[in-house]
């Protein structure tokens, strides 16, 4: 599918779409908590359709009401017989988040659970499970360390010590299974851990939960037994996403002006960082009354490490385009292992509307402050560069046309709808 953008300037207001990531770590509590999950707020993307997919196939119930979800899951789940629970297949469509949380949490059941995905997840690296799972008593089979995966259980959790460079994903995973399954504390030490503010999310949402986590330092992490609360129901409210968010607020302050609402300055979710990136810039950012103003002014290149919140590249370089001088970020070697290499994506699909890219080892280097022009782009089937594109586009010289835009689908599958709601001239054509 293509979608057409045409150059406009941007005024009006937004309300942040649900957290994904928020919203798929509850339905993962959901399923290891006995009794009865209510969840508010919840969104409509891919990945979370995924995730309300995956535990239902688990043993849970689902049951979506007009503005909530109740799930109700029982300890009777993870010890059925065999014979009642054959051929059981897992699909994660394309959520590395799905697969690397999930995975764990089915080496409790005690028979086969095959994971399989589409697209791009199915060259992803998930070797981390042939490593770490066994040493839990968790039988593995992959295809060479890639999808499908085949997981059988019951995981048994002990002290251990594992990578987090790659992804801290798979930690997130290990967690919600040593939670649900340990019976004395038990403690994960973890080298080199990225993505932290992803990890105080996990550990915020089991904490939401009755679960018992201690974080030290985020070298080593200890999880002891739950003590069932009297309480059999537990309400869940998922918030506003600071990823997309970003989008729309660089929108605002590269095209106009915007008021966003439905994000929470206090959250955990490292990619709020993109308000560093707004002030550095010279954008005029206001909060009020639990909203973000965010106006366009004469912008000027910046630093930032986005190491611990790698999916702010997108609409750093859609920013980074608009400033003058050059605009460095840190963390490009967190890029390769996504929907797409977006480092590489973003070079080539920036170039075509004349923005040049640096790559510089771990550092883009991003040539701000000439003639964004609209041109033909690809969203390479990744949902961000799309997204990052038809954000540049809307300060563009010419339309801009992107290939592959419902890659959108898997996080924001509103976003071009609210994106011409606030355009005041011409509206993204779809």
């Amino acid at each position: 599918m293509n979608v057409s953008i045409h150059p406009s300037p941007v005024s009006g207001n937004l309300k942040a779409p649900p957290s994904k990531s928020s919203m798929q770590r509850a339905c993962a509590a959901a399923l290891i908590t006995p009794g009865t999950t209510v969840i508010d707020n919840f969104g409509n993307s891919n990945d979370e359709k995924a995730a309300l997919d995956i535990i239902a196939r688990l043993g849970a119930t689902v049951n979506k009401l007009t503005n909530e979800l109740v799930i109700a899951s029982n300890d009777f789940i993870f010890h059925s017989p065999v014979a009642e629970k054959k051929n059981v297949i897992l699909n994660v469509g394309e959520s590395g988040l799905s697969m690397r949380m999930f995975a764990p949490i089915a080496g409790l059941f005690n028979f086969d659970i095959v994971f399989t995905g589409e697209g791009s997840i199915l060259k992803r690296p998930m070797n981390f499970f042939d490593e770490i799972l066994p040493l839990l008593d968790v039988e593995v089979h992959s295809n060479n360390g890639m999808l499908p995966v085949t997981l059988r259980g019951p995981l048994q959790p002990k002290n251990i010590t594992v990578d987090g460079s790659l992804s801290s994903q798979f930690l997130t995973g290990l967690l919600f299974a040593f939670a649900k399954a340990c019976t004395a504390p038990v403690s994960i030490t973890v080298k080199n851990l990225s993505s932290r503010p992803y990890i105080d999310l996990t550990v915020s949402v089991l904490k939401h939960f009755g679960f018992h986590i201690e974080n030290n330092n985020y070298e080593v992490f200890t999880i002891s037994p739950r003590k069932d609360s009297p309480s059999t129901t537990v309400r869940y409210t998922v918030e506003g996403d600071w990823s997309n968010a970003a989008f729309l607020l660089v929108a605002g302050a590269t095209a106009g002006e915007l008021t966003l609402s439905g994000v929470d300055m206090n959250s955990s979710q490292g990619d709020k960082d993109i308000m560093k990136a707004l002030y550095d810039s010279g954008a005029e950012v206001v909060l009020k009354n639990d909203e973000i103003f965010v106006k366009r002014k004469k912008l000027t290149a910046f630093q930032f490490d986005a190491t611990h919140c790698p999916d702010l590249f997108p609409p750093l370089v859609a920013l980074a385009s608009y400033c003058n001088g050059n605009t460095s970020i840190k963390g490009v070697s967190r890029l390769l292992h996504k929907e797409s290499n977006r480092a590489i994506a973003l070079r080539d699909e920036f170039k075509k509307m004349n923005v040049e890219i640096e790559l510089n080892g771990d550092v883009m280097i991003v040539h701000g402050g000439g003639v964004v022009k609209g041109a033909e782009v690809s969203s390479h089937n990744d949902h961000r560069i799309a997204m990052a594109t038809a954000v540049a586009g809307l300060s563009a010289k010419g339309i801009t046309n992107i290939s592959g835009s419902e890659a959108v689908k898997k996080s924001y599958p509103d976003f071009y709808r609210d994106i011409a709601s606030i355009q005041k001239a011409h509206a993204g054509n779809q």
